[in-house]
Parts: structure tokens; sequence; C-alpha cells
């Protein structure tokens, strides 16, 4: 590779020169030695976009301007694309060559085509087009095939042509009236079952399509151009944000944004989508390099929020990051979004994850829609550059400024009962996203003081670890609640009954939680609408005097606390051992929790 600068000039001793010399009008050019060309390409393979504090560590190792090193890093990813292209239009042309070949042979096949039941030639005219269509069904109905036997073999832990012929489980007069809403049992039409399809609680594994060296520079340059416009949604007030005149919330001024970051039309193809964005920021209980590996771990960002995401896989890790630190971490993921009610759809996305460490202390991650031509078609959202700037403060403490910005289409009208909660975007903005982080930091700070306030009347928290076991059973619980009402794809809820507008639904789903008996679980969940603030009905269903009104496995009997374990500032956050007080005395524990951002 080399570097060329113009010589001579038109000040100074240029008149002592001849400027029609050609020598005098070429071009020098520097030649870089094989051990920069070494160095650089090392570089390139695990950075084809070096950033300002990496060009100039080059710069000084290898003794080149950073500017020299700035185009050299420009030229290689410009040759690496040529090659790419080069080598991809190879391929073309040569399936493009087996595509004729075959064409030409099935017409002179065709050609000598005779009816075996009239002994005359098939119409020339159509046979071609009719052939040309039974194979692209053909091969439709094949690649949906394989796709079903690969499910059904991975849940039922062999392939699918080994089973016998399975007959479905009839399930007749499925009764729920043991709780007895209302007086009303929940029984409906009889149910046929079969078990062995019963999705489990693992979701499905997202499989993407084989992502070449072409496609991860081309993420990683739509990953750089959402981390500048995060950072400025983040960082600016007005014009691209307002205050509302109403509730005081951050809203975003759509035709500032639309100016300063124009787009040439929306990613969905519905004109009437609806456009979400929030902006909210607050302190936490947690460090920012803690806060950053939950963030960039797809296990821990579902056991961290399990209140709003229901699923989250990571694809494919598209570049690892700096060793020893996350940033410059880019990853492949999809995400399933929630709201606890059967009655709201989930949210599906397949975003880019990027996380940069902005200087000491201060982090970004942004989050972006990445569209895979496979399954572009399956979302109904997409997220338009959003995350979170995390600052580090003194003891521990951390600042966390979070934006959401997503354009929905709604393919149904939202339920009466959910819609305000929807279109006002509470439901999954920022200040819903920022409540439940403090939650759970607040949370994980408990657990981690051994001197909390814990209550204990009969010895049945007799340790510390005795203490952190119950609270991890508790965040357990609280995960396998919101788990078993998930609207994820992984369940398929069934409408039994029609109390009311909302109806009871149920699903099936099989149990593989490590701790839990195997067995097929059934979630039956029902929502309406009572004429009471939110903190009198968490205040109804925390008060263990009033548990036996509304509790059918108390039998209506007397319930007493024998242990309490708070996990937070608020009163209500805790955890409690109840004792029944009847002739066969039993114990269960409760977990209440209460959100902050519902008031």
């Amino acid at each position: 590779m080399e570097y060329g600068s113009a010589g001579g000039g038109s000040g100074g001793g240029g008149g002592d020169h001849d400027s029609s010399d050609p020598q005098r009008r070429k071009k020098r050019y520097h030649r870089h030695t094989a051990h920069q060309i070494q160095k650089l390409e090392s570089m390139f393979k695990e950075y084809p976009h070096p950033d300002e504090k990496q060009r100039l560590q080059l710069s000084r190792e290898l003794g080149l301007a950073p500017r020299q090193i700035k185009f050299w890093f420009q030229n290689r990813r410009t040759q690496m694309k040529a090659q790419h292209e080069r080598a991809d239009n190879s391929t073309l042309r040569a399936e493009n060559d087996k595509i004729r070949c075959e064409n030409i042979a099935i017409r002179e096949a065709l050609k000598n085509i005779i009816c075996p039941s009239c002994g005359v030639p098939p119409v020339a005219e159509d046979s071609y087009f009719d052939e040309q269509k039974l194979r692209i069904e053909n091969a439709q109905l094949k690649e949906e095939l394989d796709r079903v036997s690969s499910i059904a073999a991975k849940y039922i832990g062999r392939p699918i042509s080994q089973l016998p012929p399975v007959q479905p489980v009839h399930i007749s007069s499925l009764d729920l009236s043991m709780g007895n809403f209302g007086g009303q049992g929940l029984g409906g039409p009889s149910l046929d079952i079969d078990l062995d399809l019963i999705p489990t609680n693992s979701n499905l594994a997202f499989q993407p399509p084989g992502i070449s060296d072409m496609d991860k520079s081309f993420m990683t340059d739509v990953a750089a151009n959402a981390m500048e416009e995060l950072l400025r949604l983040l960082q600016t007030n007005e014009p691209l944000w307002m205050k509302s005149s109403t509730d005081g919330r951050d809203v975003l001024n759509l035709d500032s944004h639309q100016r300063i970051f124009p787009r040439a039309m929306s990613h969905l193809k519905n004109p009437n989508v609806r456009i979400e964005s929030s902006r909210d920021s607050g302190v936490v209980i947690m460090n920012g390099v803690a806060l950053v590996d939950m963030f960039m771990d797809s296990n821990k960002w579902v056991e961290s929020f399990p209140t709003i995401v229901s699923v989250a896989k990571t694809i494919e890790v598209i570049s690892s990051g700096i060793l020893g630190s996350h940033s410059g971490s880019l990853q492949l993921m999809y995400e399933e979004l929630q709201v606890l009610s059967p009655l709201v759809p989930s949210r599906e996305f397949c975003i880019l994850r990027y996380c940069q460490q902005i200087e000491q202390g201060l982090w970004a991650i942004v989050s972006v829609s990445y569209d895979i031509p496979q399954f572009a078609s399956q979302f109904r959202c997409h997220r338009l550059p959003s995350g979170c700037l995390i600052q580090d403060m003194p003891n521990g403490y951390s600042k966390v400024t979070w934006v959401e910005h997503v354009e929905i289409e709604d393919k149904a009208p939202t339920h009466q009962l959910y819609r305000d909660l929807i279109h006002s975007g509470m439901a999954f903005g920022a200040e819903r996203w920022l409540a439940t982080l403090q939650r759970m930091c607040e949370r994980v700070a408990c657990q981690m003081v051994s001197g909390s306030s814990t209550r204990d009347l009969g010895g049945i928290i007799p340790s510390p670890e005795g203490k952190r076991s119950m609270m991890k059973l508790g965040q357990r619980m609280v995960s396998s609640f919101c788990s078993s009402i998930s609207t994820s794809t992984s369940h398929r809820w069934s409408t039994l009954s029609g109390l009311h507008d909302a109806g009871v639904r149920i699903t099936l789903h099989k149990n593989t939680d490590p701790g839990q008996p195997n067995g097929v679980v059934l979630s039956a969940a029902t929502t309406f609408s009572l004429p009471v603030s939110p903190q009198n009905v968490f205040n109804f269903f925390k008060d263990e005097k009033t548990r036996p009104q509304w509790d059918v496995l108390s039998s209506g009997n007397a319930v007493q606390e024998v242990a309490h374990i708070a996990n937070g500032s608020h009163p209500g956050n805790c955890i409690s051992v109840l004792r029944v007080i009847s002739q066969f005395a039993s114990c269960s524990i409760f977990y209440s929790e209460l959100f902050h951002f519902m008031k």
C-alpha cells in the first residue's frame, strides 16, 4: 500500500526549477515497509473501522502520520469490498449457468411427455409454466416440512420420522371453577391437545442466515451511525426534545428529528405507523461496569428485566470489543418485549447492540433494528436508535439516561383496557425501563447486604445463606410468573370463557426449569378493570389479614406471616413466608414488589 503527496510548489525556490520537468510533475510515493503492512493487516482483521484513539496509537507505533493510517484503512476496506463483490459475482454467474442448463433440460424433457390417460402430448404453451409453479410449490413445502420436523425433533428429543403415529390426548370439559370467579365456572369446549407438541419454556433459537464479512462490515457502519444519533438524542434538549404540557415528560419533536436525521421512508410497509419516543434519567445503585456487563449478556438481560423482556438470544457476536472491556462490542440479537397480559401481543425485534466507552467512567449502549430479509416480514416493530448513557458516580452508584424510539405497526386494534397505556408510550417507554432497572439494582444490593431488615418468628431462615437463598427463590418466582403469562411466540393462548370482554385465556407448556418437576404447566389468565387506585389494590393483596378473601389455597382460614425479608427501601418490596392457621398447617412464600412508574 502506498501513500502519495504532491511535490513542488509555487513559493520559495520554485523559480530555480523548470516547471516543465516531467519528474517535477509526478507525485512522490511512500511505500510502507513489510513490518508496517503486517501490523496494519493484523489490526484490520480485528478492527476494520478503528477509532481516532486506535489510529493515533498505530501512528506512534509505526511512525506514520494519522492521515496515512486513515487513508490506508479506507483503501483496504474498499479493496476488501471489491474482492467480496467479485467473489459474489462469480458465484452468481455459476449458479445462473446451472439454472439455465437445468431449464433447457426440463424444456427438452417436456417435449417428449405423453399423458398416460389420453395418450396425447400436453399443451405446450402452458406446460412449462405449470412445471415451474409445481417446482416452486414443492420447494416451499419441503422447506416448511424441514422446519416443522426440526422444531418437533427439538421438543421430543428424536427425529420426527422415528415416531409412531400419535393420537391426540382428549381433554374434555376442562374445568377451572376452583377459583369460582364470580360463581361461574370456566369450563369451555373440549380440547384436543397433542402433548408431544406442547412448547417448553425454552424458546426457539432464532437462526439467521450465514453472515459474511461484508455483512459484518455493513453492520459495523449501521451501529456506528446509530451510536452517533443516540448520543445526540441523549445529550440534546431543544429542538429535539420538548416538555409535555400534561405530565412534564420529554417528548420527541418529530419534525426536528426528521430534519436532523432524515430518512427516506418508514421501515414498515403500513403507512399508518405509530412512533413511540421517550427519554428519562435517574440514579441506580450499581456501578457502570456491572451495568454494561448486564446489558451485553442476553441471559442477564432477561433475568434483569423479567417483566419486560420475555426472550433474548444472542444470534452472533460481530465484534467482541477491546480485550478486557466491552468497548467496541457489537452483537446481533433477537428479543421479545411484553406487557404482562395475554391481551397485549409481544413485540419482536432483531437488533444490533453496540457498546462504546466514551471516556473514563462514561459508557453508551445503543440498540437498533437490523433487517434480515428472511425474517423481516414477521416483525411489526422497528427499533430506531435507542439505548442509554451510563455515567459512574461516587459510592458505586451510576446515573443512567435512557431513550426509547420505535416504529409500531398495529395490525389489530389494541384492547380497550390497555389502549391508553400502549398509545401513551408508557408500556414500553424509557420511564418503565428505568424504573425496572432501579428496582432490580436495589434488589441486588439487598442480597449483598447481610444486615437488612429480616423478621423470623419461627426459625424459618436460620442463616444469612438461607436468607440469600430465599431471595433468589423469590426472584425465580417473579421470572416464572412473568413467563407463565407471557405472550411470547412460544405460548398460544386460547379463550375459554366470555365472562367479560377480556375473557379467560389458557395456555399449556412443558416445564423444564431446573429445580422443578418436569411436566405440563397450565396457565389461566384474565384481565379486568377496578375503580380503585393501583396502590390500594397492591395493599389489598399484600395484607395478610385480607388474604383469606381471595386466596383459595387458604380455604378461608387466617394467615400469619412467620418470616419477612425486606428487599427494597419501600415497605411493599419484601418476601414473606406465610402460615395458614388451620388443623392442617402449611406454609407458602409470598413475593411482593411495587413498581413506582405505575403510580
